[in-house]
């Protein structure tokens, strides 16, 4: 039937939810209908906002008729808007100065890889935090571009006070520096070959709050499946991945989600466009996000704002045409004014959540 529709080119409406998909998990077990339009009613369901499912769903139109929905005090999934942003945006007070607002190391790049290091420090300084420190072999070319930060060729543990570090974007082989910085007793983010090189007890063992930062094929490796079944059911594989490792994880890709260790909070990103599958633009993703730790957020609201504004900057940047990482990067500042410009700032807790 589906295909007929789609032959035809006839508009297809779904009610509550496309035929097929599962409302619960966003997984799509066989055939579905693709609709045009999904006009839902009550709350959103998770099966509308996470992939493959939201894409059958179309444009999703939540209707109000009288049902008298309750909301939950722990939604299954929570989708942050532009107010609920905004509130949990770091900002400085009279008072503050580059320790106060927080310090982020980046650990990143190689001789194969200084691009990296040069985009996960592009990210940190438009993230909130008053300083980023630098330690490993691309000081040079980090240094000539951002004169700013505060390079060191000593370490991790001999680069000066930090309030959170960033490991792994571009790092090769460099299993000593990653297993050094997941010693450091602050938030440590964890992307690209820190993922590969970092052991499971050493993140499991940590008493600081750990942020993992995988796309698909990466969390795929580290749960020992298919790239193909973690696609086909991201909500699950998250919080299977969160719960193995003790961390909170932020999984990339058509949908990204934000898990915390426990599997209960998740986020979904509602703000990100195709055109961020470029290189390098999980690097400025990694380098925003963990100046956001240094700048006091919790994990899980780092990854949620980070995802945030980075999804929001990639639209900015590419406004329908490619765009590449550095300009993600210099559009975080245009989308973060984006979010403070809203006047209606809601309390937290009046988000609507949503669940099955």
């Amino acid at each position: 039937m589906a295909g007929l529709l789609a032959e035809s080119r006839v508009p297809v409406v779904a009610v509550d939810l496309p035929s097929g998909v599962d409302a619960d998990s966003g997984e799509v077990p066989g055939v579905a209908v693709r609709a045009d339009l999904t006009v839902t009613f009550g709350t959103h369901k998770p099966g509308l906002l996470i992939d493959p499912a939201r894409e059958y769903a179309g444009s999703v139109r939540l209707v109000d008729i009288g049902l008298g929905v309750v909301l939950p005090d722990e939604p299954e999934l929570e989708a942050l808007q532009h107010a609920d942003v905004a509130r949990l945006l770091p900002m400085p007070g009279a008072e503050s100065d580059k320790y106060r607002r927080g310090v982020v190391g980046i650990a990143a790049g190689s001789a194969r890889y200084p691009g990296a290091a040069v985009l996960a420090v592009s990210g940190a300084l438009r993230g909130g935090a008053g300083a980023v420190r630098y330690v490993g072999p691309a000081g040079g070319a980090v240094i000539s571009r951002f004169p700013e930060t505060l390079v060191s060729d000593q370490g991790p543990a001999k680069a000066g006070r930090v309030q959170a570090w960033v490991v792994g974007p571009g790092a090769g082989d460099d299993a000593g520096t990653v297993a050094e910085v997941l010693e450091a007793d602050v938030p440590v983010l964890i992307d690209a070959d820190g993922l590969r090189l970092a052991e499971r007890d050493a993140v499991r063992r940590r008493d600081a709050p750990t942020l993992m930062t995988p796309h698909a094929g990466e969390a795929a490796a580290l749960l020992g499946v298919s790239r193909e079944e973690v696609e086909g059911a991201r909500l699950k594989w998250a919080r299977e991945l969160a719960s193995r490792y003790r961390a909170t994880v932020l999984l990339k890709g058509s949908t990204t989600l934000v898990a915390d260790p426990g599997g209960t909070a998740v986020r979904v990103n509602a703000t990100g466009t195709p055109w961020l599958a470029t290189a390098g633009s999980g690097d400025v993703l990694s380098g925003l996000t963990g100046s956001l730790l240094a700048a006091g957020l919790s994990a899980l609201d780092a990854g949620s704002v980070g995802a945030y504004l980075h999804g929001l900057a990639g639209r900015f940047a590419a406004d329908g045409a490619p765009a590449g990482a550095h300009d993600v990067a210099d559009a975080i500042p245009g989308a973060w004014r984006d979010v403070r410009d809203v006047r209606d700032v809601r309390d937290l807790r009046d988000a609507r959540g949503v669940r099955g």
